[in-house]
């Protein structure tokens, strides 16, 4: 999984699906960004101000996937503001490991070892196999979808995923590059989605980043040359050359978003997959949302987005809804 998927592997949907979008929730402790990981210590103060954000969706037709680790899983208030609407079919409910703070505790607490897919394959698995039945025990639904914190896959995760039924993975952060902290490298894998494993059903689903500018044609190869001489990949967003932008509100500005998603469609790409951190829902705990009229702004980041993307005929989508038009 960590290896970019051959022009084969591109799943084409059937006739008339997409443009859509899915919004996924990085939903999890809250820590601090800037220390080293902590197996404890760690916050869960904004669960309740997920309730906030679920009926924002709702009121804009949108499902979102909560992706929840371990830490959120075991806190029965988030049952509380998600069991309705996952049960209605208003939200989702997926996987996150984040290996240092979910038990078996058997690994030592490291940098390496916060990427899942670096753990020994046993251990990657029955971290995995505690945080399902953690989430199945909590909201009563088996999850399909998993995304590895710290987008960590690893060359066991694909056989894990396949024996425990998930069929979407979205872990895959393209354009990215977390080797020189021993993860994965996504530099050369697509934003379109592709099949892992045809034969079992599973699906990887990538978040998107798109490269903007005069020069985004060439955006993989000089992006990341631009890496080795200090403040260069500033200058050539500054003067509309080249600038890499995920689909995200935490350090992406809301010009910058609707110029993606511009891009994005230009490009034929048939799901759009968003993504933040749930933490950054309540003031304090992210460096993207310090104060309330910081969260304020993330709200009128979404708003922007999603009134944007149903000017341009783009529909959110279930899971269910993608899994359907690719088997198609």
């Amino acid at each position: 999984m960590r290896a970019a998927p051959g022009p084969g592997d591109l799943i084409r949907f059937a006739p008339g699906f997409g443009p859509c979008f899915v919004v996924t929730v990085d939903t999890e402790e809250e820590f601090d960004w800037e220390k080293p990981f902590e197996r404890y210590g760690h916050g869960l103060s904004h669960v309740p101000a997920i309730a906030r954000f679920q009926t924002f969706c709702e009121n804009a037709g949108v499902a979102p996937v909560y992706l929840v680790d371990y830490p959120v899983a075991c806190d029965t208030r988030l049952n509380d503001v998600l069991g309705p609407a996952i049960l209605h079919g208003r939200a989702e409910i997926g996987i996150q490991l984040h290996p240092w703070v979910n038990p078996p505790h058997d690994e030592e607490v490291n940098v390496r070892n916060s990427f899942a897919g670096n753990l020994a394959p046993e251990l990657e698995r029955a971290k995995f196999a505690t945080l399902k039945r953690t989430i199945e025990q909590t909201f009563g639904r088996v999850p399909r979808c998993y995304r590895a914190g710290r987008y960590g896959l690893g060359p066991h995760t694909q056989a894990m995923l396949r024996d425990a039924g998930v069929t979407i993975d979205t872990s895959v952060r393209a354009r990215f590059d977390y080797s020189h902290e021993g993860g994965p490298d996504y530099r050369e894998h697509p934003v379109h989605p592709w099949w892992i494993d045809r034969a079992a059903g599973l699906i990887e689903l990538p978040l998107t980043t798109v490269y903007c500018g005069v020069l985004r044609h060439m955006g993989n190869r000089l992006y990341h040359a631009a890496s080795r001489i200090p403040r260069l990949r500033g200058v050539l967003a500054r003067l509309g050359l080249l600038e890499r932008v995920p689909l995200t509100p935490e350090g992406v500005d809301i010009t910058a978003a609707l110029r993606a998603i511009d891009v994005a469609l230009a490009d034929g790409l048939p799901v759009l997959m968003f993504s933040f951190h749930s933490p950054s829902l309540a003031p304090g705990n992210t460096p993207y949302v310090r104060d309330e009229a910081a969260l304020e702004r993330l709200y009128d980041w979404w708003r922007a987005v999603f009134a944007h993307l149903h000017a341009r005929g783009v529909a959110p989508a279930g899971l269910a809804d993608v899994i359907a038009a690719a088997q198609a």
